[in-house]
């Protein structure tokens, strides 16, 4: 044994004194006593998290932290936005618009994974179905594709944001302990699924470095290092929709038609999620009711790209690892080619503690050089952060905001905008807001009026923020303060885009221009079926509750004790309905099936399902469609409600697109606030246009995708299908290219300035707008200025939430007012609320409070 005076031990003074005995040391290894003292260790590191709370800067203080932050800091200095990732040629990037396309070419993506997958979400809904209608694509549903790749080998890494439950209905508990639970011990796959939420709420786990305000919100997908989507679409309920965006869901040929079964039919101005552990259950009534309709865009990703989506995954992964999973070995360090080594692999946030607890695994399991880089496509692309040190342990990245900024700044004739929120600062006196997006937008229209260029800056954002409750109720305080914010961001004195626009000498009506988006249809709720539901006693939202039990499956997932420990086992259980509420469904649905022929609806249903479609290109009128029996009975079912915007989309001169997570607002563009990852696109490819009837070189990625959302909301698209195997629109980047749908309508929107395009869009957006409010009274609303206005303006109480107003209004009429709507588009009323005090500062809205809200 070697002694401190051994001639033959070589090691330093210092090393010895530290050590003696080191043989007795390598001895003790493997022993009880040698895991006593790690656990020690780690139980001091424990209690260490305690120091944190009077050193916020403990991530950045030691030697070792300032020199992996300097690496960073070196890197994003190397690039353009400061990004942490460069600028990358040679991309194949395919557009998704809403929900259908996305899921369809996700379900197939996912089912092609060999390797890996990494999935990043604000909320992950393990029951959603990616292929519609659900009960015909019961082996689409989420859970049971990822399943089935976790069965095949494939590693599955997910990170969700772990929710404050007071103020949020996600339920990221449910969502951890479902996946978890699809491949228990002994069977196929298990240890396959890993799954990480972040950040932690309790202060013994998690002392200093509590985040109650801020979200994780990217939302992204990386499969085998070949392959990433990137957007606004989180994997949840809520946002599957088609470029019709129906709003009922009322089938009288059978219930196993029905497109959006339990919690993913939803309206969020009505009720918010509730009970999500309870997928099967919803308390909205379909046959009352219109769903909220969702429009959103995304990103298929081929090429160089896909390797800085992913380094953000391992970065997140790893920080987390660190941060709350650190002595957990069920979570692996993620090492990552081309950041090998002490050298590199503490850019990723990789530790190697002197005890440490998890695998080293090194990704891509299979070489960089078998993935698809190089050159894949045409579109010249860069990948951009909101993130910080509470999300990723990294000094603030803000290269979103100074992406979005540049783009805006250097416009030439147009900015069109989609984005769920608008709050944004000209300068320094709009505190608390201090995103500058605003001031870039004021530049860009100032330097165009000066020079006399024709220049517009055109947004669609949602009527309403997407909460639920009564705006005239103090319990939507929060609500009115979003909107506050936006209209002072916008139009509302001196400091907003607009003031600062006109005091430079520059007219802002002819260069800003804002924009919501409006859907309607009527629910199929016949005369026939209500019958049906008084002879079997039977009401037709029990029906659907059995059928969302029968296909929405049970014992799948994981029931657990109150305790959240993540080192807890888990155990299969079944859902709270038990066998006897199942039972007692099943033989409801046999009770209501029962009567269909007797009250005649074994025959075809001559009324369709839905008229949304209606609103697009090339369909019937509203006033041709069929419907059983005295048109007076029908007058109950027409609904309206907001097309709510989720997109994150910005597109510059048909040349530029900015997409991703990141809303206009400083809680997605700060930085130091909610975590965002985006994308900026340029393709090399150009096609001959025109812009102001001048010739213009247009880049197709950008041309194309501008096109096809203006056809959408002006309903010059036709409607879809819901089966999207043969549309290209809905596969994967390395499939085939987006169809653009060339024809007529193509061409006519092909020069975004024309005054014909103009026209059309503005027309339509009046016309619109004029009908929801003759026939339904749709707020907000240009004529409600004060609360009391607000009163006389709305329905009687006696209306149901969204329907029309006026129950005696002649149903021809109503048809023939709903044939004038074409599309979505709706003018933002932006005098809604002027002269009241939209949110007064108390309790909820305050100085310490009001960061929330911007």
């Amino acid at each position: 044994m070697a002694t401190p005076t051994d001639p033959t031990d070589n090691r330093s003074f210092a090393e010895k004194m530290k050590h003696p005995f080191p043989d007795l040391r390598d001895k003790l290894k493997g022993t009880h006593l040698y895991d006593a003292k790690v656990k020690a260790i780690h139980m001091k590191q424990e209690i260490g998290k305690f120091h944190n709370l009077i050193n916020p800067n403990h991530r950045h203080d030691e030697e070792h932290e300032k020199i992996t932050d300097q690496k960073r800091t070196n890197i994003a200095e190397s690039h353009r936005f400061q990004s942490f990732a460069p600028e990358r040629p040679g991309n194949n990037i395919k557009w998704y618009v809403d929900g259908r396309d996305y899921f369809w070419a996700v379900s197939v993506a996912l089912e092609r994974a060999k390797e890996t997958i990494y999935i990043e979400d604000w909320w992950l809904s393990p029951e959603l179905f990616l292929r519609r209608p659900p009960y015909y694509n019961q082996e689409w549903r989420l859970d049971q594709v990822l399943k089935r790749r976790a069965e095949a080998g494939v590693k599955i890494y997910v990170i969700v944001y772990r929710e404050v439950s007071a103020a949020l209905t996600c339920n990221s508990l449910h969502t951890k302990q479902a996946l978890r639970a699809l491949c228990p011990p002994g069977s196929p796959g298990h240890g396959n699924i890993n799954i990480m939420r972040h950040p932690d709420h309790n202060v013994f786990e998690n002392a200093g470095d509590m985040t109650f305000y801020w979200a994780h919100h990217e939302k992204f997908i990386v499969i085998d290092y070949n392959l990433a989507f990137i957007g606004g679409l989180d994997l949840c309920f809520g946002r599957w929709d088609n470029r019709q965006h129906p709003m009922a869901d009322v089938h009288p040929a059978g219930v196993q038609n029905e497109i959006f079964p339990g919690q993913d039919f939803n309206n969020n101005r009505i009720m918010d999620f509730q009970t999500v552990n309870d997928w099967k259950s919803n308390q909205l009534s379909k046959v009352d009711f219109g769903r909220m309709p969702w429009h959103d865009v995304a990103m298929g990703v081929i090429g160089e790209c896909v390797y800085d989506i992913a380094e953000h995954f391992v970065l997140r992964w790893n920080f987390i690892k660190r941060d709350k999973y650190k002595r957990d070995e069920r979570f692996p360090w993620l090492l990552m080619e081309g950041y090998e080594g002490p050298d590199k692999e503490d850019i990723i946030a990789v530790q190697r503690p002197k005890h440490p607890v998890g695998e080293y695994i090194h990704h891509p399991l299979s070489p960089l050089s078998t993935k698809a880089g190089g050159r894949q496509g045409t579109v010249h692309a860069q990948i951009v952060r909101s993130s910080a040190d509470w999300s990723s342990g990294i000094l603030t990245e803000t290269s979103i905001q100074t992406a979005y900024c540049e783009v805006i700044r250097n416009a030439q004739h147009y900015v069109y905008i989609e984005n769920q929120f608008f709050i944004t600062a000209t300068g320094e006196a709009q505190a608390p807001i201090h995103n500058t997006i605003g001031r870039a937008i004021v530049e860009a229209c100032v330097r165009a009026g000066k020079e006399g260029r024709k220049f517009r800056v055109i947004a669609i954002i949602p009527a309403i923020p997407g909460f639920a409750g009564d705006l005239r109720e103090d319990a939507a305080m929060g609500t009115r303060a979003i909107m506050d914010y936006q209209y002072k961001s916008i139009w509302r004195g001196e400091n907003s885009i607009c003031g600062q626009i006109a005091a430079q000498g520059i007219d802002p009506t002819k260069h800003i221009f804002f924009f919501n988006l409006r859907s309607y249809d009527r629910l199929n709720r016949t005369p026939a079926m209500k019958r049906q539901e008084a002879q079997s006693g039977v009401s037709y939202q029990d029906v659907q509750k059995a059928e969302a039990e029968e296909i929405m499956g049970d014992g799948l997932h994981a029931v657990k004790s109150d305790s959240d420990s993540e080192n807890e086992a888990l155990r299969l259980g079944k859902s709270d309905s038990g066998d006897e509420g199942r039972e007692r469904r099943t033989d409801q649905k046999r009770r209501f099936e029962a009567q269909r022929e007797g009250v005649g609806l074994h025959q075809d249903v001559t009324s369709v399902d839905s008229i949304a479609k209606n609103a697009m290109l090339n369909e019937s009128k509203v006033s041709e469609e069929p419907w059983e029996g005295d048109l007076e009975t029908e007058k109950d079912n027409y609904v309206q409600e907001e097309l709510y915007v989720h997109g994150k989309v910005c597109i510059v001169d048909d040349r530029i697109v900015i997409c991703g997570s990141s809303n206009i607002n400083d809680r997605s563009q700060m930085g130091i606030h909610d975590s965002e990852l985006s994308i900026v696109m340029e393709d090399t490819k150009k096609i001959s246009s025109t812009m102001d009837g001048q010739p213009h070189e247009a880049g197709h990625h950008a041309a194309s995708l501008r096109r096809l959302l203006w056809r959408e909301h002006m309903g010059l698209l036709p409607a879809q299908e819901l089966d999207a195997s043969k549309d290209p629109n809905a596969q994967p980047p390395n499939d085939c290219p987006n169809d653009v749908l060339e024809g007529e309508t193509f061409d006519f929107v092909a020069d975004p300035m024309s005054d014909r395009v103009w026209d059309m869009w503005c027309g339509r957006a009046t016309t619109n707008t004029n009908i929801f409010r003759h026939l339904f009274r749709a707020d907000p609303d240009d004529h409600i200025k004060t609360f009391e206005d607000y009163q006389n303006f709305l329905p009687k109480n006696d209306i149901k939430q969204g329907h029309l107003h006026d129950p005696y209004m002649p149903a021809q009429e109503i048809r023939a007012k709903l044939d004038e709507i074409k599309g979505h588009l709706v003018w933002m009323p932006l005098d809604f609320l002027k002269d009241a005090e939209m949110a007064e500062r108390g309790l909820q809205i305050n100085a310490y409070t009001e960061s929330v809200y911007t």
